[in-house]
């Protein structure tokens, strides 16, 4: 009986040096690069490293560019995100935050290399589309994004 009463305090002690050995390694796991930022009410704020800010886009918006883009957001984005970019996708309803809406002027705010850098990187529930699409086809995307923001803004 006392060899039983043993083995189980060595296997709580072992388990207890396990799980504190695992919280101390879990410090040491890198973070994705983006800050999220606490905002009155409870909201986040999801922001890019300064130096993804800091790129712009290489591509063209040309016509062929904005097609691209398009058929692109339709294809991967449009089920959250609504296919005029307003977060009213027929999946939105199901996620536990909200959609951001691609027409409203804080969108419009973040520069091209933020946004960029949110699509590759992606952030839960958004999945990271860094090995789905290239970069080009990244930066097509957001030349329709900003397309989304003027049509939206000319119609007011």
């Amino acid at each position: 009986m006392k060899t039983i009463i043993t083995q189980v305090s060595k296997m709580k002690l072992s388990g207890f040096i396990l799980i504190g050995a695992l919280a101390i390694c879990s410090a040491f796991i890198p973070k994705p690069k983006g800050e999220v930022i606490n905002l009155v009410g409870g909201q986040e704020k999801w922001v890019a490293p300064a130096d993804a800010d800091k790129k712009t886009n290489p591509n063209a918006s040309d016509p062929k560019s904005l097609a691209t883009g398009k058929d692109i957001f339709i294809q991967k984005c449009a089920i959250c995100h609504g296919k005029k970019g307003k977060g009213d996708g027929p999946k939105s309803a199901e996620l536990d935050k909200p959609v951001p809406d691609f027409t409203k002027g804080d969108f419009s705010k973040q520069s091209d290399g933020a946004i960029f850098w949110k699509i590759a990187e992606g952030r839960k529930p958004m999945p990271s589309f860094k090995s789905e699409l290239s970069e080009v086809q990244r930066w097509q995307v957001i030349i329709y994004l900003r397309e989304l923001g003027k049509t939206t803004t000319s119609q007011k």
